[in-house]
C-alpha cells in the first residue's frame, strides 16, 4: 500500500536529524533531502507505513473540565481511512480543496490526514472569520467542500457557490461527519499524487494588504518540516505542546506535521481562557517535553509561579516574535532551560533557528537550518551583505518554500525576483553567522537620517510593567522628517494619562540609544488581524492623515526629558 523506498528516503533524511540532535555542524554536514520517484503522499507514505498496528500515543486532547482522550497511531491511521473512504462517496476527490474549520478536536486531524490519503487539498481556516472572508477564500480557493462545527454552520448561510456543507453534528440541510464512523472495514489507501501536486492553500494573515494565498505541495510542506522538527528539538516518544490555534500555519507546524515526523505525541489542552497556573499544571502532569508558546504566553506564565519546575520538559521554545530578555532569564533561572526561537513564514516552514545545544546569541534568532539557502541580500546591490532582506537562493532550489500566490502572478514576479525568494524580513549578521531581526521591510524607516527597527524599540518598551503591547511607527516631523512614536496597549491597573506617559517615555529615553528615542507616546487599542498581529500600515496611515491627534504625549511636552 505504501511506496517502501518513499518511506526508506524519508526516514533516512529524518534520522539524520535525529541523530543530529544537539550538533548543528554535523546536522548542516550530513543532511540532505529527500527525493523521490514516482507517487509521494506524506499521509500514506510516512504516516500509514509507522503508524499502522502502532499503539503509541499520537494525540491527547485534554479538556478545561479535566476529561481526556488518547489516540494511538494506529487509531489515527484506521480513522483517517474511514474519514477518507467516506469523504470519497461523497465526491471529494484528488484535486479537490476542502476547507477545514474546527477546533482542537479529534476530527481536525483525521480530516486532515483523509484529505491528504484522497490528493484532494487542505485549506485550514480559523474559526474566527466571518461570511464576508468565508466567500472570498471558496470563490478563490474554488473549495469543494466545508467541514465545520456546527456554532459555525451559520456563517455559510450567505457565501455562495456548489460546494457540500459537512457539520460535525446535527445541522438541518447539512452532512453529518459523524456518519463517516459507520463505514467498515475501511480499506488503506495508495498514493496517486506525485510530489509537486498541491496538497495545502493557506490565507495568511494580511497585516499589510489583502490576505494572500499560499500554495504548497506534496512535499514543500509535509517534507519540509524536518527543518522544523529539527529546530523544535523533537525526538520518538516526546510529549510536545504547541500553543496554537487551529486554522493558522504554525498549528500545522507544531500540531502536525513536525511531531509525527519525529513520531512524537501531539498534546492539546483545550480552555476557553488562559490560565497560567492549569497550564503549568497539564504540562507537569502529562510529562510534557518539548513546549512551544508565543511571547504572550511565555510573559503570562513568568507571572505565575513557576518555581515549582518545568517538569518533565526538555525543549523550550518561543514562536511568531522574539522574548525579551527578562522573560528569557526568568526561565532560565527557574528551569534551568534557555527559550530558543526562531523564524519562518506561512510560505515556508522554519528557515532560521537557535537549535538545541547551539550557543545562544543574546537577541539572535540563530543560523540557517540544515539545508535551508538563506541568505541575506543589499536591497540597493541586490548582492549578500551583511544586512539586508532575509532571502532564500532559488538557484539551490529551497526545498521547503512555496509554489507561489495562487492566481497572483505580479505578486510571484516581485517575491522571487533576482533569483531570490523574498522573505520582506529585514535582519542583520554576523561573522558567526547568526542572524538577528531587525523587522519588515515596510516597517523599518529612517528618522534624523537613522534607520529604525520598530522591533527594536517594542523589544525595549514591552520590558517596562505599564506596557503590555506596543507598535512604533514613524510619526512626521519638520526637523527629522519623523521620529519614532509608539502606540501603547497599557497592562491592567494602569491609566491612560501623563504620569504613565512620562514613565514609559523615561524608561526607553534610559534604554535606547540618543538617536533611537520614543519621542511621541498615545494610548492606543490596537488594530490587528483576525490572527492577533498588529496591523501598523493602519497607524501609519493614521500618522500620515493630517489629523490632530489630541491623544498622543510628545517628550518636549515634559521638563525632565527635554
Amino acid at each position: 500500500m505504501t511506496d517502501g523506498t518513499a518511506f526508506a528516503r524519508f526516514k533516512q533524511a529524518r534520522d539524520t536529524l535525529l541523530g543530529a540532535h544537539g550538533d548543528y555542524d554535523t546536522a548542516l554536514e550530513k543532511f540532505e533531502w529527500p527525493t523521490f520517484e514516482g507517487n509521494f503522499n506524506w499521509a500514506i507514505d510516512w504516516f500509514d507505513a509507522f503508524a499502522r498496528d502502532n499503539d503509541g500515543t499520537a494525540l491527547w486532547i485534554v479538556e478545561e473540565d479535566g476529561s481526556e482522550a488518547k489516540y494511538s497511531f494506529d487509531d489515527m491511521s484506521r480513522r483517517s481511512d474511514q474519514v477518507g473512504r467516506w469523504l470519497s462517496s461523497l465526491g471529494i476527490s484528488r484535486g479537490d480543496a476542502v476547507v477545514l474549520m474546527l477546533g482542537n478536536q479529534v476530527e481536525l486531524w483525521e480530516s486532515m490526514l483523509a484529505v491528504m490519503k484522497l490528493g484532494a487539498v487542505l485549506m485550514p481556516t480559523t474559526t474566527a472569520i466571518g461570511s464576508a472572508d468565508l466567500t472570498d477564500r471558496i470563490e478563490r480557493g474554488q473549495a469543494k467542500a466545508v467541514i465545520v462545527n456546527p456554532v459555525d454552520a451559520a456563517k455559510f448561510d450567505d457565501v455562495p457557490g456548489d460546494y457540500l456543507k459537512i457539520s460535525v453534528g446535527d445541522v438541518p440541510g447539512w452532512t453529518d461527519f459523524h456518519a463517516a464512523y459507520d463505514v467498515q472495514d475501511a480499506e488503506p489507501f495508495e498514493a496517486v499524487t506525485s510530489p509537486d501536486d498541491r496538497l495545502l492553500l493557506y490565507f495568511t494573515s494580511g497585516t499589510t494588504s489583502k490576505p494572500k494565498l499560499v500554495e504548497h505541495t506534496q512535499v514543500s510542506y509535509p517534507v519540509g518540516h524536518l527543518s522544523t522538527m529539527y529546530f523544535l528539538g523533537l525526538q520518538p516518544g516526546d510529549v510536545h505542546l504547541n500553543i496554537s490555534s487551529p486554522g493558522w500555519a504554525k498549528h500545522a507546524w507544531s500540531c502536525f506535521f513536525a511531531p509525527w515526523i519525529a513520531e512524537a505525541t501531539i498534546f492539546v489542552y483545550n480552555y476557553t481562557r488562559f490560565d497560567a497556573k492549569a497550564l503549568l499544571g497539564q504540562i507537569r502532569r502529562a510529562e510534557v517535553t518539548t513546549f512551544c508558546a508565543p511571547p504572550t504566553v511565555w510573559r503570562m506564565l513568568i507571572q505565575a509561579d513557576i518555581s515549582g519546575g518545568g517538569g518533565a520538559l526538555r525543549e523550550a521554545i518561543g514562536a511568531g516574535e522574539p522574548l525579551n530578555p527578562e522573560v528569557i532569564s526568568h526561565v532560565q533561572k527557574e528551569w534551568g532551560l534557555n527559550i530558543r526561537d526562531g523564524f519562518g513564514q506561512t510560505e515556508t516552514t522554519a528557515l532560521v533557528a537557535n537549535t538545541p545545544g547551539s550557543e545562544l546569541k543574546f537577541g539572535s534568532m540563530g543560523r540557517p537550518l540544515p539545508g535551508v539557502p538563506v541568505v541575506i541580500i543589499d536591497p540597493v546591490t541586490g548582492l549578500e551583505a551583511d544586512e539586508g532582506e532575509i532571502c532564500l537562493d532559488l538557484a539551490k532550489k529551497p526545498y521547503n518554500l512555496m509554489t507561489g500566490y495562487l492566481g497572483d502572478p505580479a505578486r510571484n514576479a516581485e517575491v522571487m525576483k533576482g533569483g531570490y525568494y523574498h522573505t520582506g524580513d529585514v535582519a542583520s549578521r554576523d561573522e558567526r553567522g547568526y542572524i538577528t531581526y531587525v523587522g519588515r521591510t515596510d516597517d523599518v524607516f529612517k528618522a534624523s537620517d537613522y534607520k529604525v527597527s520598530p522591533f527594536e524599540l517594542e523589544s525595549v518598551l514591552i520590558e517596562h510593567p505599564a506596557v503590555a503591547e506596543a507598535a512604533v511607527v514613524p510619526a512626521p516631523d519638520e526637523t527629522r522628517l519623523a521620529v519614532p512614536k509608539a502606540y501603547v496597549a497599557l497592562a491592567a491597573g494602569w491609566e491612560p494619562n501623563e504620569d504613565t506617559a512620562f514613565e514609559i517615555l523615561k524608561y526607553a529615553r534610559e534604554h535606547l540609544a540618543p538617536y533611537l528615542r520614543v519621542r511621541r507616546i498615545e494610548f492606543f487599542e490596537l488594530p490587528k488581524t483576525i490572527s492577533g498581529k498588529i496591523r501598523r500600515v493602519e497607524l501609519r496611515a493614521r500618522e500620515d492623515s493630517g489629523e490632530v491627534l489630541s491623544g498622543e504625549w510628545r517628550d518636549d511636552q515634559f521638563a525632565g526629558l527635554k
